[in-house]
């Protein structure tokens, strides 16, 4: 599907709004070069070694003040989904029961089946997990992790607020549920911060964050940290994976670290940030003004998508086969479901392409749906 979209965008190309992937343009390739240049010219040829099973403390420091978060309780990893992939090897095992979102991620739970973990879905509500359905399931599953996506959720763009956070950090904790917070678009806010991480709520016995430089910086790097209380991180640090490997990625971890190191990181969010908004905005009114009344849709306020909400009897499939014809590539809403609840539903990212082309993609998607009708 990726190989689909021509990055040089010429006229009459497929857009792929399924795509969840910063834009070229988006990566920072000049702050990037000047990171890897300073901390080249170091001459320190232990960046070239195999690292610390946690990753280098240096960098373990920076991130952590960058982050606001304490060095020792951060464990470097090989972005999300290798954060994902260790915690099931090192915490869970065959059979065991996983709750998601109902939408979730849709890759996250491929990862787990590798496990072979047993998925099972609970229902989301306006913005977020919805909390009493969370404590039936939990009641009656009895999971050994509850797998969130609570800051722009992939893929609804919903946003869990700090209050509801807590209150599935205690029903956790007193069913004794690992949370397993995927925080990969928390720096992404657009209109205002996100909720306070997971991480900075005062339940490191309950609950494992990780975060990805992925969205903020380059998927390339493939890095990402884990926060977890230490006794957590050390299974992790044990596994055979990293006891073969040392620690993940240290020259992607070297070169970030001068990144941080030059301030060069700050600059590059804003710039991510203003740009990400525009091109919701641009996205979400195309929607609201071409797809009608039938379409419920979800103003985001951060991350990479937008979630459209069918309100009347629409074959969604048909709708995504029609709009491929078009030229024009979307997500449907039951490739992110467990047991049916998004199956209305599409998946938008504004994350790819500019306005010119977040309209034309509207406007062929348009064109299906007129078919359709």
């Amino acid at each position: 599907m990726h190989d689909s979209v021509s990055t040089q965008r010429q006229a009459g190309d497929t857009i792929n709004l399924a795509l969840g992937h910063p834009s070229p343009e988006l990566l920072p390739l000049e702050p990037v070069r000047k990171a890897a240049a300073h901390r080249l010219s170091t001459g320190d040829r232990l960046i070239l070694q195999y690292g610390l099973e946690p990753g280098d403390l240096g960098f373990r420091r920076l991130l952590g003040r960058f982050l606001g978060l304490q060095p020792e309780r951060l464990f470097i990893s090989a972005g999300i989904s290798g954060a994902l992939d260790l915690i099931c090897t090192s915490l869970t095992a065959p059979g065991d029961t996983v709750l998601v979102e109902d939408p979730t991620y849709f890759l996250a739970r491929k990862i787990f089946g590798d496990h072979h973990l047993r998925v099972v879905g609970t229902l989301t509500a306006e913005n977020g997990v919805a909390l009493e359905e969370l404590e039936r399931r939990i009641r009656h599953e009895k999971p050994r992790l509850l797998y969130l996506i609570p800051s722009f959720q992939n893929p609804t763009g919903a946003t869990l607020a700090r209050e509801a956070r807590e209150q599935v950090l205690r029903l956790c904790r007193e069913h004794n549920v690992t949370v397993i917070a995927d925080e990969a678009y928390h720096l992404l806010g657009f209109d205002r911060p996100s909720p306070p991480s997971f991480a900075e709520l005062g339940f490191e016995d309950t609950v494992v964050t990780l975060g990805s430089f992925s969205k903020i910086l380059g998927p390339g790097l493939r890095l990402g940290w884990v926060h977890a209380a230490p006794r957590l991180l050390e299974k992790l640090a044990l596994s055979g994976l990293y006891d073969s490997g040392g620690g993940a990625n240290p020259f992607a971890a070297a070169v970030v670290r001068s990144v941080l190191e030059l301030g060069l990181m700050s600059e590059h969010l804003n710039t991510l940030r203003s740009t990400l908004a525009a091109r919701r905005t641009v996205l979400y009114d195309a929607l609201t003004a071409r797809l009608g009344a039938g379409f419920e849709v979800r103003y985001p306020e951060g991350g990479y998508f937008v979630w459209a909400r069918s309100t009347v009897p629409l074959d969604i499939e048909a709708l995504t086969e029609r709009a491929r014809r078009h030229g024009v590539l979307v997500m449907p809403g039951s490739r992110a479901s467990v047991g049916g609840a998004a199956a209305g539903c599409l998946r938008l990212s504004f994350s790819y392409y500019d306005a010119e082309y977040l309209r034309e993609g509207v406007e062929r998607i348009a064109a299906a749906l007129t078919e359709l009708r």
